[in-house]
Parts: structure tokens; C-alpha cells; sequence
């Protein structure tokens, strides 16, 4: 996706399933094209995403991403920034 956009995990099948959400956000930021951003957004249930969905996502995307921790939505979710490196 050549533009800055963001991906709603946190909802229904997500609330509970960790592997979920973790599988859901890396594909999210395989689409996500170089120079972009995606914000993913995880539920409120899992906690602080960099407790559990940054280490992941570096570990699979190595040095091609960064992430940040943005804030928690007033729904309850959380918002986790990954920049796709040029």
C-alpha cells in the first residue's frame, strides 16, 4: 500500500488470540510499501503492544522496520506505528 493507513485488530476474533493478531499485523506490514507507514491497532484486552507485538515484528522484519508505540485509543484499543524503512 503506497499511502499511510491503518488496520483494526482488535475486535472480535482478536480480543483473546494473541497468534492472531501477531500473524495479522506482520501481514499488514508485508503490504505496507517502503517509506509508509502502518498504524496497527491492538486490543485492549492483550495490553501495551510493544510488551508482546514489537519484539515479533522485529524479529521477523529485522532492521526493515520501526516501531513505535503511539497511544491508547479512546476506544480502548492501543496503536502501535511500524514505518516500512526505505
Amino acid at each position: 500500500m503506497e499511502k499511510n493507513w491503518s488496520v483494526s485488530l482488535e475486535h472480535e476474533e482478536y480480543e483473546n488470540d494473541l497468534e492472531l493478531v501477531v500473524k495479522d499485523a506482520i501481514d499488514a506490514v508485508e503490504q505496507t510499501s517502503k517509506g509508509f507507514y502502518v498504524n496497527v491497532v491492538t486490543p485492549e484486552t492483550l495490553g501495551d503492544p510493544d510488551d508482546y507485538l514489537t519484539e515479533a515484528l522485529n524479529l521477523f522484519f529485522g532492521d526493515q522496520i520501526e516501531a513505535k508505540f503511539i497511544d491508547q485509543c479512546g476506544c480502548g484499543g492501543y496503536v502501535l506505528r511500524v514505518w516500512k524503512k526505505n
